[in-house]
């Protein structure tokens, strides 16, 4: 079996659309179905993405003569020794500069890291695009959100799990439906108040 078939066949398995799958492996939709339909590869990155997100290992994945069913388990300690359900995962970019705590990048699996000009000071911000599977994320990124006049003001973070996106600043996490406008408005406005009461 292809890969591609394989791809698509997981993909499926594990319910998630092609712009689900995209998003958590910070690709287009156009490029999962690329490689759904046999016309490119996914780069080594994306193919460890896709291993840890469906629990198979590289080889299954690559080797045609291995089929699918070579699924590995993924055990942890305690509770969680076996997981049985859809992992889940928050996706997002955080700029490193805005944290205090760099604890907070223990729980998050990067998936690409790019320097972005910012015409100020500081020259350059580090901006790194993750993955995190802690069901405390945002309260974590709360904790570690940078909240000072003298380092860039109130910092937040923009991130989504599922169909929610949070929006977090130091001890305040905001959530909407994606695609609910009352919702986002509501968030937004509390957004512009927040910042104006700091």
């Amino acid at each position: 079996m292809k890969l591609s078939e394989k791809i698509q066949i997981l993909r499926k398995e594990n319910n998630y659309s092609q712009e689900e799958l995209a998003a958590v492996c910070n690709v287009s939709r156009q490029s999962i179905s690329k490689w759904e339909a046999d016309t490119t590869l996914p780069e080594t990155e994306k193919l460890i993405v896709l291993s840890n997100l469906f629990q198979v290992t590289v080889d299954v994945l690559l080797k045609d003569e291995l089929l699918i069913n070579g699924k590995r388990e993924v055990n942890t300690c305690g509770k969680n020794a076996i997981r049985k359900e859809r992992a889940k995962l928050y996706e997002g970019a955080l700029i490193k500069e805005s944290i205090d705590d760099e604890n907070l990048l223990d729980y998050i699996r990067v998936h690409k890291i790019e320097l972005w000009k910012t015409g100020g000071v500081p020259k350059y911000w580090t901006v790194i695009f993750f993955t995190s599977d802690a069901p405390n994320f945002p309260e974590l990124a709360s904790k570690a959100l940078v909240a000072d006049y003298h380092k860039g003001g109130d910092w937040f973070i923009d991130f989504k799990w599922n169909n929610t996106k949070y929006i977090v600043f130091k001890n305040k996490i905001l959530k909407y439906t994606i695609g609910n406008q009352e919702e986002k408005a509501i968030v937004c406005h509390e957004c512009r108040e927040f910042q104006i009461m700091k």
